[in-house]
């Protein structure tokens, strides 16, 4: 796999980076933004722009259908974004604004406007409408309309999970929106790296909820903090571009690293020794049911 060149010698002049991006793989949420969405925004700006010469009346209309579809292409990309995070998740709660749906009704509703101001009349439109929002279904289908549970987990552990989850995921958005404003590749990289020890963590907690007893407080109190952190150094930096609170920052994001990686492996090794205790309970609790548990032809 290819690396980036990096080291004293780099135009950045640090040494490479060796944290968990080439060691650790954990599943993040992916932007949606490919050009089935984008391409959705090109009919509002055709509709006003081809608008602008067929007098008042046909103008305003225009431009409000032009606004529906924008706030429809808008929508849309928005509930493909949470339906991506959705299905990256063990548990997760259904979205709860339908955002792809409402984005097909303001579609069909969009292209009746638009279809209206040329010379369809008014049934015409309405089945113009109607067939668009037909074809949106068909191309980008309708919202998770379920939450996604874990068997044998009770509602209320999963509720608290995913509320725990949810929390966790927006800290770390707000951190990764916040570093960008600086345009520092290093920073942006490092706080990258965090990102994916952190969602390590989530993942575990996940894929086991008895797990988040443990972790409640770094998901919550110490993603808070660092959140915190974030937004105060972004606001100095910007003014000042102070290294030594770019040092101090990156130090903070290396201890919070070293400490949200020693935690998760303690849970999975907590596990491990759980799983262990179990089958050996099990295997004390056949054998004096008499049942061997040997295989065949071995004395």
């Amino acid at each position: 796999m290819a690396k980036r060149f990096g080291g004293k010698f780099s135009p950045d002049g640090q040494e490479p980076s060796t944290g968990p991006r080439d060691t650790v793989q954990a599943k993040q949420p992916i932007a949606v933004s490919g050009w089935r969405v984008k391409l959705l925004y090109t009919p509002a700006i055709l509709l006003a722009a081809t608008s602008l010469n067929d007098g008042p009346v046909t103008l305003v209309t225009a431009l409000v259908g032009a606004a529906v579809l924008t706030l429809a292409a808008w929508l849309l990309q928005e509930g493909l974004v949470a339906e991506t995070a959705y299905n990256a998740r063990k548990m997760a709660r259904r979205p709860a604004l339908p955002r792809k749906m409402l984005a097909t009704v303001l579609t069909g509703v969009g292209v009746a406007i638009a279809a209206y101001t040329g010379d369809s009349g008014t049934l015409g439109s309405v089945l113009y409408g109607v067939a668009a929002a037909g074809l949106h279904t068909a191309t980008f289908g309708i919202d998770p309309m379920t939450d996604k549970r874990m068997e044998g987990v009770d509602t209320f552990q999963q509720d608290r999970v995913a509320r725990v989850v949810d929390e966790a995921e927006a800290h770390l958005d707000v951190m990764k929106s916040q570093i960008e404003a600086v345009s520092d590749r290093r920073l942006t990289e490092r706080v990258a790296d965090f990102q994916i020890v952190a969602r390590q963590m989530i993942r575990t907690v996940e894929e086991d909820p008895r797990d988040l007893s443990g972790a409640r407080k770094f998901l919550g109190v110490y993603l808070m903090g660092a959140r915190d952190a974030t937004i105060k150094f972004v606001d100095l930096y910007k003014r000042n571009k102070d290294p030594d609170a770019r040092t101090n920052y990156a130090a903070l994001l290396d201890d919070l690293e070293q400490n949200f990686a020693a935690r998760t492996e303690k849970m999975l090794l907590d596990d491990r020794s759980d799983m262990d205790i179990e089958i050996n309970v099990l295997r004390d609790r056949l054998q004096r049911e008499g049942v061997s548990l040997k295989p065949k032809g071995s004395k």
